[in-house]
């Protein structure tokens, strides 16, 4: 088995018992990324030579016994969304097309400090805006298990590039979905933690009271490892929670005899594929068999979920992406005759067609007249929505659903009509408009050998919990050891 194709704790291992060496393990993966990146399209930029260095120093103090970090010598790429010091940052987008950070997100700060190595920044739809990846200003990245389909969304760069071999681990950003997504089409496992369990500083915000950094990997245990390296207070973020720190491969136990899992019949209804649907109710039966309880439930205010999502996330793009003027820094029009047409112009020639979309709707439902009808009420039924989890998470410890309603579309298939490629989230806003966590994990497959994953979600923090439940699963069921043939 060659280097590319381990896992965090496999390359730990190897690394301790001297069975490879750093350069050799982020060698492993340029080579990978050599064969399989004109095919995929993950990456936006990539780091050889800086990673190749710090690889070579890293090896020098891990001879000398001075290794330290959770994560020392392992590789990890990065969205494109997570500001990196010193590194493109565009968040797949033509406005932020030369944009240097000057300063590392706290993830990133984390990151270093645990001794990871960045491979690169990877493709994303444009400002995380979109479920297939295909609305990237630069390029479409492919699904690595069939490249006629789309990886996901908006995350889509960095599920790729796991599934593929490109990278051990990534980091994404989810705000309706965008980590679990792209997970599940793509047969790996992605976490969107609780609001505030993961720090916000330095991403690039499309709608900041949904937005989480969160973890891409290819088994539970590696994500436990992640999680670890990227959870915690952050004073620079007045929304992280400032909670004891917990070490969350101690959850890595396999008992789910005391779990009470809620199976929601509104999540496996109308617009749920039935090979999907069939697959996830195979794994709610894996469950039981396994000794957790199991059970159909109702989650009554599960429909108004997207349109609620769509309202307020756009209403909070509008706002957030209004820095993006042609002065401050990005792109900035080369012709225009006053400040009201070089914004104009910066805007036009700078954001894409998707983007133009959510930030038109945003300011609509935030405008006089309107406000009160959508916005207002919107936040209303976001309360309704949160209080409807409290009242299933009385009864259960998690609810189990598909992640994704379909298995990945063909390239081009859902571009021209955006509503239904909206309710390729149906599944996972509702997640995020609460604020819970929740997880993908691989739990089949479809008769075209397409990847489906099932969704976990809990009650605020329940990490652990979490990871215990779904690491029971992955290590009775074979899903997780299946790779695409790239």
């Amino acid at each position: 088995m060659e280097l590319n194709e381990l896992t965090i704790h496999e390359l730990k291992d190897k690394l301790n018992k001297k069975e490879c060496t750093i350069p050799e393990i982020v060698s492993s993966y340029f080579k990978k990324i050599k064969e399989a990146e004109p095919k995929v399209d993950a990456y936006l930029t990539l780091l050889e030579n800086e990673a190749m260095d710090e690889a070579k120093t890293m090896q020098e103090k891990f001879d000398k016994g001075e290794s330290t970090g959770i994560l020392f010598g392992i590789p990890i790429a990065i969205k494109d969304a997570i500001c990196t010091k010193g590194v493109r940052t565009t968040s797949a987008s033509k406005i932020l097309d030369n944009f240097i950070s000057p300063y590392d997100a706290t993830v990133m700060e984390k990151l270093h400090s645990e001794g990871a190595i960045m491979l690169g920044k990877t493709n994303m739809d444009e400002f995380a805006m979109g479920s297939s990846t295909e609305h990237s200003a630069y390029k479409t990245t492919k699904n690595p298990w069939d490249l006629s389909r789309i990886p996901g969304g908006s995350s889509g760069g960095s599920a790729a590039a796991v599934a593929a071999g490109m990278a051990p681990c990534a980091l994404g950003s989810d705000t309706g979905g965008s980590i679990r997504q792209p997970a599940s089409l793509c047969g790996i496992v992605g976490l969107k933690p609780t609001y505030g369990l993961v720090s916000r500083y330095g991403l690039i915000a499309y709608a900041s009271s949904f937005d989480q950094i969160g973890p891409f990997t290819r088994d539970v245990e590696d994500l436990a490892i992640l999680l670890n390296a990227i959870s915690g207070h952050d004073e620079k973020d007045t929304t992280s929670e400032n909670r004891e720190k917990e070490d969350y491969t101690e959850a890595l136990v396999k008992d789910v005899k005391d779990i009470k899992i809620g199976v929601p019949k509104e999540f496996l209804g109308e617009g749920v594929n039935e090979e999907v649907k069939e697959v996830v109710l195979k794994a709610a039966k894996k469950y039981e068999e396994l000794g957790a309880k199991v059970e159909e439930c109702s989650f009554k205010v599960a429909d108004y979920s997207l349109a609620t999502y769509y309202i307020i996330a756009c209403a909070e793009a509008s706002s957030n992406l209004g820095r993006f003027d042609g002065i401050r820094y990005g792109h900035r029009a080369s012709e225009f005759k006053d400040l009201k047409e070089l914004f104009k112009k910066t805007r036009q020639e700078g954001f894409g067609d998707e983007v133009k979309r959510r930030i038109f709707l945003g300011t609509c439902v935030l405008s006089s007249g309107y406000s009160d009808a959508y916005y207002v009420k919107a936040q209303k039924v976001r309360n309704l929505l949160r209080e409807e989890f409290a009242k299933q998470f009385e009864k259960y410890d998690f609810l189990l659903t598909p992640t994704s309603p379909t298995t990945a579309f063909k390239i081009g298939e859902k571009m021209e009509d955006p509503l239904e490629m909206y309710l390729a989230d149906i599944c996972t806003v509702p997640v995020n408009v609460a604020g819970v966590p929740a997880i993908s994990i691989p739990c089949g497959y479809s008769k075209d050998g397409l990847p489906i994953g099932m969704q976990l979600i809990g009650n605020y923090f329940s990490e652990s919990k979490m990871i215990r439940t779904a690491y029971t699963y992955e290590q009775n069921t074979e899903w997780h050891n299946m790779h695409p043939n790239i």
